[in-house]
């Protein structure tokens, strides 16, 4: 079911070939970052999710959760870099089709981590080569949430 406010979950870079993000705790982005800028992180994510989140429930279009990366430049200023919101940083899910303990269709690079799980790859280079079909389906979703999104066709 819906969380009655969104979760801020930090991670950091896990070491070139460690895989996965590290998880963090608050307090852990504190000890690296600072109280001020730490509260800055927090605010600015769950204000990008909630501003994107509620643009595409008017669409039709639940953003069960994303990833926003940030870094710091050479004056100190944060920015938000990288993709923002897009179906590989986040799961687009129908919301019409969402009901407790179904998955509901999804807009989002899902299918294709689930073919990959299929094959039995151990996440490790190389990965497997997508068939044709994986490749079609992933570019139809992404243009489906492209139209819902914006209203417009993927040119």
């Amino acid at each position: 079911s819906r969380l009655p406010e969104p979760i801020f979950t930090p991670t950091t870079k896990a070491a070139v070939g460690a895989g996965h993000d590290e998880s963090m705790t608050y307090d852990d982005v504190v000890a690296q970052v600072g109280e001020d800028l730490a509260q800055r992180l927090r605010r600015i994510t769950l204000e990008v999710y909630r501003t994107g989140s509620t643009i595409a429930a008017e669409r039709g279009i639940i953003i069960a959760d994303t990833k926003l990366e940030f870094g710091v430049d050479p004056s100190g200023a944060l920015v938000l870099a990288d993709e923002v919101l897009t179906p590989d940083s986040s799961r687009f899910w129908l919301a019409s089709d969402w009901q407790p303990g179904r998955t509901p269709t999804g807009f989002d690079k899902q299918h294709v981590r689930d073919w990959a799980t299929g094959t039995g790859w151990n996440k490790q280079p190389p990965a497997p080569d997508l068939p044709p079909e994986v490749v079609e389906l992933t570019r139809a979703r992404y243009a489906e949430a492209y139209k819902r999104i914006t209203g417009e066709s993927w040119r």
